[in-house]
């Protein structure tokens, strides 16, 4: 039994998950229970579709999962506020990053515990999810969770979720970061800036689409692209040269797991 599900937190990741299960019917608002002081419009659409907003102590007790969505820096007073009204069955889902499963288990009473990495475009069913857990009942409850919104990778040490973090749960943000760049090049290079837009995003996104479609490595999809002293050429000279694109992301990825250890702590 995985219904009903309790959302501690209904932000813009737990929001996302919300809506990709209601759009792909995995789950009815009825089978949600949300906790949100301040519920966005994800959590108030759930609760025109049935969903009980922000339910008195009492009813905790009926939750079968749990989904730990608060910021990592609050989990702990989530956890006192219910631990004690859970059912001594319920599995607890977290999506907190950096927290690890023994500190999440120890603070829901012993409870089992799955830990998910997920990405925001889990609202239109293509998101991506790192998944642990060292119960399997555990980590079949986090797999019945998220394949309806998308990939999930299961992760075989915890450890790896620090990586997991860096490169596929924050990895969104760097490739919005590198459209507005590219966008705010495209303008200085005389381009209007709707001009910019346009090409900048229907392009990523179409190369995006044919990686996913091609099954090619992204290596020969470059090659293919990349006319030997051609413009692409120029381009990926300056991208690939010594402190580049590869010295960045290496930075990035390692910064990002430097503060997922962090947030642990």
């Amino acid at each position: 039994m995985i219904t009903p599900i309790l959302m501690l937190g209904a932000g813009r990741m737990g929001g996302a998950m919300i809506e990709g299960w209601l759009a792909a019917g995995a789950f009815a608002g009825s089978d949600l229970m949300i906790r949100d002081p301040n519920p966005g419009p994800s959590a108030l659409a759930a609760e025109r579709a049935g969903a009980v907003l922000n339910p008195p102590e009492a009813d905790l007790a009926r939750a079968a999962t749990v989904v730990l969505g608060v910021k990592p820096q609050v989990w702990r007073e989530a956890a006192a506020e219910t631990a004690a009204w859970l059912g001594s069955g319920a599995v607890i889902v977290s999506i907190a990053a950096g927290v690890k499963s023994a500190d999440i288990a120890k603070a829901f009473g012993g409870r089992s515990v799955a830990r998910v990495m997920p990405t925001t475009a889990a609202a239109i069913g293509q998101g991506t999810a790192s998944v642990f857990a060292d119960d399997p009942a555990a980590l079949a409850r986090a797999h019945a969770l998220f394949e309806p919104l998308g990939t999930v990778v299961s992760l075989t040490d915890e450890t790896l979720m620090h990586a997991a973090t860096a490169v596929s749960g924050s990895a969104p943000a760097y490739l919005y970061a590198f459209i507005e760049t590219l966008e705010a090049a495209g303008t200085a290079a005389g381009l209007s800036a709707k001009e910019a837009q346009r090409l900048a995003r229907s392009t990523l996104t179409g190369a995006a689409a044919l990686l996913a479609r091609s099954g090619e490595e992204p290596a020969e999809l470059r090659r293919q692209v990349t006319s030997p002293g051609g413009t692409t050429q120029a381009a990926l000279d300056v991208l690939l040269a010594g402190n580049g694109l590869p010295d960045l992301m290496r930075e990035a990825v390692a910064a990002a797991v430097r503060r997922s250890k962090e947030l642990g702590a």
